[in-house]
C-alpha cells in the first residue's frame, strides 16, 4: 500500500462546477509504492510503460471549463483501477484464489487483471508468487477508496442536474493501433469507447467524433478499445448517466521510448480544450430532449 504520506487519489476541483461532467484519469499515476518496489523483478523506470502519462496534465483543462477531475497518483503496475475488484491472476498467488473471484477473464488471462502480472512489453513484473494478503490491502486500501471517490462525484453531479457525463482519460501506445487505419487511411490518433452505444448517448459521441476530426484528428469509435470497467459501470443512458472512454495515441504528445514530452503536446492540450468546449456547448440540448425528460 502506499506510504501515508501518499494518498491514493486526488480531485481537483474547478472553482465552479458549471458543466455537467466528471473528467477521471486512472492510468496516469506514477507513485510506486515500497511494498511493490521489494517484490518486483523489474528496473522501475520499466514499471512506468505501463501508466498513461502525462493525461491527467494533457485534460488537466477541464478546470478551466468547470469540471472536476479525479486522478490516481499510485501507478497502474501497482494496481489498475479500470478492472473489476477481484480480477486476479491465480499463477501469482502463494495460495489458492477464493471462489468469488474473477480468475479467467480476457483480462486476466492476457496478464492485466486488478494487479498486473506484466507490464505493457509483456515482461513479468514480480520475482515470484506473492501473497494474496498483498492485493486484498491494495484493493482495501486504494481500489475501494477511489471507486467510492468517483461514484460520489457522479452522484454529486446527477443529484444536482439529472445528467452525468463522465470522461475517462487514458493514452494508448502507438504500437496498439499501428495495424488498424482510421479515415483516409491515417495512423489513429484517438480512440472512443462507449460500448457501441450502451454506455453513452450515440449522439454526444457523434460530437466527439467530429469535434476530433474537426482537429485533424483520426478517430474511431470502440476498437480496439471499446471501453473497459469503468465506463461499464458508470454509462447507463436510459437513467442520464453517461460515460465515454477517451484513448489519445501516444506519439501524438510524447516521445515513447524517453518517456518526454515532445513539442506537440502543448498543441494537442489546447486541441482537447477547443473540443470539450464544443462538447459542453452541445450538452444542454441532450439534457432538454424527449428522451431524457422521459427517463428522468
Amino acid at each position: 500500500m502506499p506510504e501515508p504520506q501518499n494518498q491514493p487519489f486526488e480531485i481537483l476541483a474547478p472553482a465552479q462546477w458549471l458543466v455537467p461532467m466528471v473528467f477521471n484519469s486512472p492510468h496516469s499515476g506514477k507513485f510506486i509504492p515500497e511494498t511493490l518496489r521489494q517484490l518486483t523483478r523489474m528496473p522501475l523506470p520499466q514499471l512506468h510503460r505501463s501508466e498513461d502519462c502525462f493525461v491527467d496534465e494533457l485534460f488537466s483543462f477541464c478546470l478551466d471549463l468547470g469540471a472536476p477531475m479525479l486522478r490516481a497518483l499510485f501507478s497502474r503496475t501497482f494496481l489498475d483501477l479500470n478492472r473489476e475488484p477481484y480480477e486476479l491472476d491465480a499463477a501469482m498467488f502463494v495460495e489458492a484464489l477464493p471462489g468469488f473471484m474473477n480468475s479467467t477473464s480476457p483480462r486476466v488471462m492476457a496478464g492485466l487483471g486488478t494487479l498486473p502480472r506484466i507490464v505493457s512489453e509483456g515482461e513479468e513484473i514480480y520475482r515470484g508468487r506473492i501473497p494474496l494478503q498483498e492485493a486484498m490491502s491494495r484493493i482495501e486500501t486504494c481500489y475501494r477508496p477511489y471507486h467510492r471517490a468517483l461514484t460520489s462525484l457522479i452522484a454529486e453531479l446527477h443529484g444536482a442536474t439529472g445528467f452525468s457525463l463522465l470522461i475517462d482519460c487514458h493514452s494508448m501506445p502507438s504500437s496498439s493501433v499501428r495495424h488498424l487505419r482510421g479515415s483516409g487511411q491515417n495512423t489513429i490518433d484517438v480512440v472512443l469507447g462507449d460500448r457501441f452505444g450502451a454506455a453513452c448517448n450515440r449522439d454526444i459521441t457523434g460530437v466527439l467524433e467530429h469535434a476530433f476530426a474537426a482537429e485533424g484528428l483520426s478517430v474511431v469509435r470502440n476498437r480496439p478499445y471499446a471501453g473497459g470497467f469503468i465506463t461499464e459501470t458508470h454509462g447507463s443512458p436510459r437513467h442520464n448517466h453517461h460515460a465515454v472512454q477517451i484513448e489519445i495515441n501516444r506519439a501524438l504528445y510524447m516521445d515513447e521510448i524517453k518517456m518526454e514530452k515532445t513539442r506537440d503536446y502543448v498543441s494537442l492540450q489546447k486541441a482537447l480544450a477547443r473540443i470539450f468546449k464544443t462538447l459542453a456547448a452541445f450538452l444542454p440540448g441532450i439534457e432538454a430532449s424527449p428522451a431524457h425528460k422521459a427517463a428522468e
